[in-house]
């Protein structure tokens, strides 16, 4: 429990200690590589003035220092490589584990999301929507049920009076006499006037009345 608790703050304390080891080390390696640069410099200075002197022998045992101090030089290049690798390695292995700890954190997560959400709970809810949703429908069908005196309309007879205010409406319609077409306008040549209707001869009161006889007669 203590080990799986406290275990990743102590990894991750360790490799930020190694990789600030590796610095220091790196720091000094660069430090003592521009010394020895620097008195490899020197040799030559020095057999420069020897080689000036006549000095032949002095001169080229500043060279021969002058090349063990490249040789030196080299080799902490080679350590500093290393020493590089060596970091570049750890700082890949330390982002690998925190990218496995943060996917072992998410699977868990989700894990416990899903014992959260349990397939029967699911199933047990869709199940009351379901059913308050039948019961909304019952209640709607029961409020809009007709009470009172509407509730004794019978359907049958409404529908048939229906249909006979339809056909004598549809009747009516075939009684009333057909309307007669405009009489065409009649083209009249210029220079010629139209004839003057005769004017109609109105009827005596005693054709009238012989009228309304033959009609009381057809009735």
């Amino acid at each position: 429990m203590f080990t799986r608790i406290f275990g990743k703050p102590k990894q991750e304390g360790n490799a930020l200690a190694t990789l600030d080891k590796l610095n220091e080390t790196l720091e000094m390696l660069e430090k003592k590589e521009k010394v020895l640069l620097k008195k490899a410099s020197q040799e030559v200075e020095k057999a420069r003035e020897f080689a000036r002197g006549g000095n032949k022998r002095a001169a080229l045992q500043c060279l021969k220092r002058k090349k063990l101090y490249e040789q030196q030089v080299e080799q902490l290049g080679n350590f500093q490589l290393r020493i590089h690798d060596q970091m570049i390695m750890l700082e890949g292995a330390k982002a690998t584990t925190e990218t496995v700890d943060a996917l072992r954190t998410g699977a868990a997560a989700m894990k416990a999301m899903q014992k959260a959400t349990n397939i029967d709970d699911v199933d047990k809810t869709m199940d009351e929507i379901n059913e308050q949703t039948e019961n909304m429908k019952q209640i709607q069908e029961a409020l809009s049920t007709p009470i009172g005196s509407a509730a004794d309309f019978d359907e049958d007879e409404l529908e048939a009076e229906l249909e006979e205010l339809e056909g004598a409406e549809l009747e009516e319609q075939l009684l009333q006499p057909a309307t007669t077409a405009p009489a065409a306008p009649v083209h009249v040549p210029a220079g010629k006037q139209p004839a003057r209707p005769l004017p109609q001869r109105k009827n005596t009161k005693e054709e009238d009345e012989l009228a309304a006889l033959q009609e009381e007669m057809a009735l």
